[in-house]
């Protein structure tokens, strides 16, 4: 098994995300997210809306997990894995939530995705900072 990580190569600077990570996000659902409240305490939830928004950034719609939002919101950090038991292949990445949206163009596309699974609360965009692919 051969790992490839990407690392942050500069505090103003983001990492691109690799072709290899955006074919792993899209064929392997759904994502575990994890998040800690501003006293370390720990969640895990699972997203099966993550998908790349661009060359920097992952987002997911929050459905039924007030949380993991109330996480980011005290504590912006966040690691997200995606894993195919069957073949052991997956992804990691590692990152900050830069926003946490409730209206707008991107929400809107969110909320009228899902209408039938219900409700968007919130879509998350996070800027990854460290990846990989394995």
């Amino acid at each position: 098994m051969q790992l490839t990580f990407v690392k942050k190569k500069g505090s103003d600077k983001m990492n691109t995300i690799t072709e290899e990570l955006k074919q792993a996000v899209s064929e392997i659902k759904p994502a575990m997210i994890a998040t800690a409240d501003k006293n370390g305490q720990p969640n895990v939830s699972p997203k099966g809306s993550l998908r790349v928004l661009d060359d920097k950034h992952l987002v997911f719609a929050d459905l039924r997990s007030p949380q993991t939002v109330k996480n980011l919101q005290e504590n912006p950090y966040i690691s997200l894995i995606g894993l195919d038991a069957e073949t052991r292949k997956g992804w990691r990445v590692w990152g900050k939530a830069d926003a946490i949206l409730t209206s707008g163009d991107l929400f809107d596309k969110f909320s009228s995705e899902y209408i039938s699974k219900g409700k968007v609360n919130h879509v998350v965009k996070v800027i990854v900072e460290k990846q990989v692919v394995f």
